[in-house]
């Protein structure tokens, strides 16, 4: 079955999911690797939701690459990056992702409620 889904732009925020397929990795991998790497730090919305910027996605595609490919240790990873080898580019997002995410937001939490109180009148027309 073809991906329907349109491409996101290379500035956009992304799920925990479309990071872990990206990258071939389980999710779980990238919640184990927020606990060892204090630089991945994804923005946590409503219930907890990961949202993973441009920069959050290379640094994990370079530390990806450094323990599967190259055959570091999570150790000698973190050891880079203590030296300041290896870090984030650009820590804060930039305006415009920031606002583009934030309106992504809004429109998801308010598809949300709307979901929620089509239910809520399914169920009052179904007791009436």
């Amino acid at each position: 079955m073809p991906n329907d889904k349109p491409k996101k732009s290379p500035g956009a925020f992304r799920t925990i999911s479309e990071v872990a397929e990206d990258l071939d990795l389980p999710a779980h991998v990238l919640r184990f690797w927020e606990t060892k790497f204090v630089q991945v730090r994804p923005l946590k919305r409503g219930g907890g939701r990961r949202y993973y910027r441009p920069e959050d996605v290379q640094l994990l595609s370079h530390i990806r690459s450094l323990l599967y490919d190259e055959g570091y240790t999570i150790k000698g990873v973190q050891k880079l990056m203590r030296e300041g080898n290896l870090k984030k580019s650009d820590l804060a997002p930039s305006p415009s992702d920031m606002a583009s995410f934030e309106v992504n937001s809004l429109k998801a939490e308010l598809q949300d409620a709307i979901d929620e109180l089509e239910a809520l009148r399914a169920e009052i027309n179904t007791h009436r």
